[in-house]
């Protein structure tokens, strides 16, 4: 199955829009993986200017192609982020973040993912970790570094609390390549530069490819030089609610996590940042929020 993406606003302050592949109407998670935003790439002068706002009940892990970004959350954390190196910040019981694009690079080109968290962790302290030494293996006609979970032998050695894998495939010339798969993960594969064809499948650049469980292999051959983003994981067998940046398996707890937001409640920290300011939650729909 092809997912085509939608795109939507990144923030009130940039006219910069985001593709968003997950969730979608077709496909809510692949694995624990549940969002799945490509950003740019765009210029500096446009780019990323995220100002503090909070999560719950997740992990965000943001990856660089191209770019610089700034870090900064309620635990802390100032870290500057750029392309080869993996950020993971785990929401846990909540934590507030912002993000901003640094001057130097020409472009910025991201990829945002979040990851549920299974129910019985979903409360956790936050907890905020960055890796620079990532695994990068050299396959036939394709280079694979690998941002999160476990491919073969490699691991990115952050905590995660399910069975995932995140990869980068940065592909050759004219590439020919027989990507192994674990039968009991479902997969995602979103092209961000570039196109493949796909066990016979031809995927066009901004889109992802689902692929369910039961394969054992990837047989991808590209004609020019291109780069894909894997995902995948056991599929998760819990029901969520997804709103605004909150993850729960309630609406209740959305709705007590929105209204202490808004009120600036201790639950989410605080500090200071170069953006300044907050974003307020929007209002709840007017209809009830589904686990689903």
């Amino acid at each position: 199955m092809i997912i085509e993406p939608r795109l939507v606003k990144l923030s009130t302050r940039t006219g910069v829009e985001v593709k968003r592949s997950i969730p979608h109407a077709k496909l809510k998670t692949i694995g624990a993986w549940c969002f799945i935003d490509h950003f740019g790439p765009t210029e500096q002068t446009d780019g990323m200017v995220v100002a503090k706002h909070p999560h719950i009940g997740l992990q965000t892990v943001t990856w660089l192609i191209e770019g610089k970004v700034e870090h900064r959350d309620s635990l802390g954390s100032v870290q500057e982020i750029l392309p080869g190196q993996v950020n993971i910040m785990t929401a846990g019981k909540g934590i507030s973040h912002s993000e901003l694009s640094q001057i130097g690079p020409e472009n910025l080109h991201a990829v945002q993912l979040w990851v549920a968290l299974p129910q019985q962790f979903s409360g956790i302290q936050p907890l905020f970790e960055h890796r620079a030494d990532l695994p990068v293996l050299q396959l036939d006609g394709a280079k694979a570094t690998v941002f999160a979970g476990d491919f073969g032998d490699s691991s990115a050695k952050m905590t995660i609390f399910s069975e995932l894998v995140g990869l980068e495939l940065d592909f050759e010339d004219n590439a020919r390549l027989s990507l192994p798969l674990r039968p009991d993960f479902e997969y995602g594969l979103l092209m961000v530069d570039g196109s493949a064809q796909v066990n016979g499948q031809h995927v066009a650049e901004n889109e992802l490819l689902y692929i369910e469980v039961g394969e054992s292999e990837l047989n991808i051959t590209t004609t020019t030089p291109a780069k894909a983003i894997l995902v995948g994981g056991v599929p998760f067998g819990e029901k969520i609610v997804m709103w605004w940046n909150f993850v729960a398996s309630s609406q209740k707890e959305i709705t007590e996590a929105r209204e202490q937001w808004n009120a600036r409640d201790a639950r989410f920290g605080d500090f200071e940042d170069q953006i300044g300011g907050w974003i307020p939650a929007p209002e709840l729909p007017h209809v009830n929020l589904q686990p689903r």
